[in-house]
């Protein structure tokens, strides 16, 4: 399956999930609802990045960054659409219901023959031997942890950073949105400034060093007063760049089988966005809130720990 039919079938599901949530009632349908939007999600991750591996087997590092700057764009306007159907007086179901068109748009738009644009796919046949042998190296698990952890430090630090704010550093619920549409507008232009650098500085490095950034600012916000909480959305900035340029890592090492060890990549950035958020709830539980949102700065140590192994293994890269 190329990845465009990939990428068509991904818009379909995606529609239908999302007329799913607008139209039923019961738990168990919406809960049906959002397994099948939250498949289509993850063949546009699956199918979005290997096209573009596909498609050029040179500085995919910058193609990859270039790619994921739109999904900031994404990521920013939609809590601003969002709002804007309820302040406009809809509801939440309208919310998911004018979404859907845009699913199937994206779905007519890879079923439509495009000139030019052919896909450099993989010449080898799939080997199963080989993808247990390459996919789940010891290298290849340094890589899913570092992924894993990542994902969980970036929806770690966008599902709670505006409860943590209003708990913890006394803001208003207005100002504490502006800083969650603030650390998305962050990861937008970090990964358009990163597609300019991380062929030039090597992608371990550029990672590793985004990582370090990451977790400096996540400090900050975590241990100096109010005043410097700008700090929480900043490390958007640095995180940015980590999930493109890990995934442009993986295919340069990668040349056969390439896009299911992406998807085995992206499936351990599931698993760590599935667990991180939760983790954090638990711990705020358990712990309090500054010590559940805390966990955050332990996901990105361990993702520091991971890529530094890596790089140590690889130091060109």
């Amino acid at each position: 399956m190329g990845n465009r039919a990939i990428l068509c079938a991904a818009g379909l599901f995606i529609a239908l999930g999302l007329w799913g949530l607008s139209t039923v009632s019961t738990y168990a349908l919406l809960f049906l609802s959002m397994l099948v939007v939250g498949l289509g999600a993850g063949a546009i991750e699956v199918g979005g990045n290997g096209l573009i591996v596909a498609l050029h087997r040179q500085a995919q590092g910058r193609y990859l960054n270039l790619l994921a700057t739109f999904h900031g764009i994404g990521s920013t306007l939609a809590p601003l659409y969002a709002a804007w159907i309820l302040t406009a007086g809809g509801s939440w179901r309208q919310i998911f219901l004018y979404g859907a068109p845009l699913a199937v748009l994206l779905a007519v738009l890879f079923m439509l023959p495009m000139r030019g644009a052919t896909e450099k796919g993989e010449t080898h046949s799939f080997d199963w031997l080989v993808l247990r042998r390459t996919g789940f190296s010891s290298t290849m698990l340094l890589f899913y942890v570092g992924l894993a952890f990542y994902v969980a430090t970036e929806l770690g630090i966008a599902a709670w950073i505006v409860e943590y704010l209003i708990r913890q550093k006394g803001m208003v619920q207005t100002t504490a949105s502006y800083y969650l549409a603030g650390f998305f507008a962050f990861v937008m232009v970090g990964r358009l400034v990163g597609s300019i650098f991380v062929e030039r500085i090597g992608y371990l490095r550029s990672v590793l060093w985004a990582a370090v950034g990451a977790l400096s600012c996540i400090l900050v916000g975590l241990l100096s007063p109010p005043a410097l909480a700008f700090f929480l959305p900043m490390s958007g900035f640095f995180c940015s760049i980590i999930f493109p340029t890990v995934t442009a890592a993986v295919s340069r090492r990668h040349t056969q089988n390439t896009g299911t060890i992406l998807g085995l990549l992206f499936t351990a950035g599931g698993l760590g966005g599935t667990l991180g958020p939760a983790a954090i709830g638990v711990g705020s539980d358990a712990w309090g809130i500054q010590w559940g949102f805390a966990l955050n700065a332990l996901f990105c140590l361990i993702v520091i720990a991971a890529i530094g192994a890596l790089h140590q293994l690889s130091p060109q890269q």
